[in-house]
C-alpha cells in the first residue's frame, strides 16, 4: 500500500521563455516525481505512459530512488509552452498525443492518495476516476480537462462530465481561469463553493504571485505567496505545489501547515529552471523568511 501515488504521462516539452529556448521532460508526474524524491519519509510511486522513445526518462527515475511502472504508448505527449515577461500566463500547443490510462492497468496499483496528473481531456475517464476513489483518495488538476485540442493549438473548454466527476474528487486544483470556466464564476469564493457543492471535499484555487485559497467546506484557508529571489522558469509549479500539499496531507498535517509548505515548495520551484531541486531545509527556510503576499477573496 503507497501513501501516495502520481498518475500521469511524462511529456515533450519545449519551453519558450524571453531569455532561451530548452528541450526538457515534462508533465504533472515528471515534476511532482521530483520534487517528491527529496521528501524520503513517505511511500510514493510513479505510473505513466511514454512510448518507447522516452523510456531513459523514466529510467533516469529510477536510478534517483523513484518507484516507475510504465504503461506503453504508442506516441508520448509533446508540448510546447511559451512565456512571456509574465510568468503568470502560458501559451501551449500540442504536438503529439500519449495512450489514455485504463482501469485495466491501474488494478494492482493500491494506494491512500491517487493524484491524477491529467494533461489532456482524454486522459482519464469518468470510469478510471470512479474506480480509484473506490481505493483511495482521488486528487485531480483540472487543468487537463479543460484543454482540448485543434490542429496542435490548446483551447480552453468545459469539462465534459464534470458534474458526475466532481462527486468521486478529494481534492481538486484549479488556477483562477480554470475556476471561471468550471464554474462561471469569476469570484474565488463563490466558485470554491460552487465545487463543493458539486462534490470535491478540499478545493485549492490557485492564483500564482497572488496565493492561494483552499477551501473545505467550512473555512477559507488563505495561502501566502512567497516572493522569489528571481523569476527563472514557471512551469511545473502548480505541479510542485501539489506535491507539497498531498505530502504533508497524507503525513497528517492540516489544510493551512500543507498550503503554506506547497507554497514554498513552489516558490523555490520558480527559482530554478526545471524540476524542483530543493531540500525540506531550503523549504523551512523559505517559510520562515521569505516575503508573503496573503490572497484577497
Amino acid at each position: 500500500m503507497h501513501d501516495l501515488c502520481c498518475v500521469g504521462h511524462i511529456t515533450l516539452d519545449k519551453v519558450v521563455t524571453p531569455k532561451n529556448t530548452v528541450h526538457m521532460p515534462g508533465g504533472t508526474s515528471f515534476y511532482f516525481s521530483h520534487a517528491i524524491r527529496n521528501l524520503k519519509d513517505i511511500n510514493y510511486t510513479l505510473v505513466t505512459a511514454i512510448a518507447e522513445s522516452e523510456m531513459a526518462v523514466a529510467n533516469d527515475l529510477q536510478s534517483k530512488g523513484i518507484d516507475v511502472k510504465v504503461m506503453p504508448s504508442k506516441h508520448s505527449v509533446y508540448f510546447e509552452n511559451i512565456y512571456g515577461e509574465n510568468q503568470d500566463n502560458r501559451t501551449q500547443r500540442v504536438l503529439a498525443k500519449a495512450d489514455p490510462f485504463t482501469v485495466d492497468y491501474l488494478e494492482d496499483i493500491d494506494a491512500r492518495i491517487y493524484h491524477l496528473g491529467s494533461l489532456l481531456a482524454d486522459d482519464f475517464s469518468l470510469d478510471v476516476i470512479r474506480f480509484l476513489s473506490q481505493k483511495g483518495l482521488v486528487s485531480v488538476d483540472s487543468q487537463g480537462y479543460l484543454r482540448e485540442v485543434r490542429e496542435q493549438n490548446v483551447y480552453a473548454v468545459d469539462w465534459t462530465e464534470k458534474k458526475e466527476t466532481l462527486q468521486y474528487i478529494h481534492f481538486l486544483k484549479a488556477n483562477e481561469h480554470e475556476m471561471e470556466v468550471l464554474t462561471g464564476y469569476d469570484d474565488v469564493a463563490m466558485a470554491a463553493k460552487q465545487l463543493y457543492d458539486w462534490g470535491v471535499k478540499e478545493v485549492l484555487i490557485t492564483l500564482g504571485s497572488m496565493g492561494s485559497v483552499i477551501y473545505d467546506g467550512t473555512t477559507f484557508h488563505m495561502i501566502p505567496a512567497y516572493k522569489p529571489k528571481e523569476v527563472v522558469d514557471a512551469t511545473g509549479c502548480g505541479d510542485t505545489y501539489m506535491t507539497g500539499y498531498l505530502y504533508k496531507r497524507a503525513k497528517g498535517a492540516g489544510i493551512e501547515e500543507s498550503g503554506r509548505f506547497a507554497a514554498a515548495m513552489s516558490t523555490l520551484k520558480i527559482e530554478c529552471l526545471g524540476p524542483f531541486k530543493g531540500t525540506r531545509e531550503d523549504i523551512e527556510h523559505c517559510l520562515e523568511t521569505a516575503e508573503q503576499r496573503m490572497p484577497e477573496l
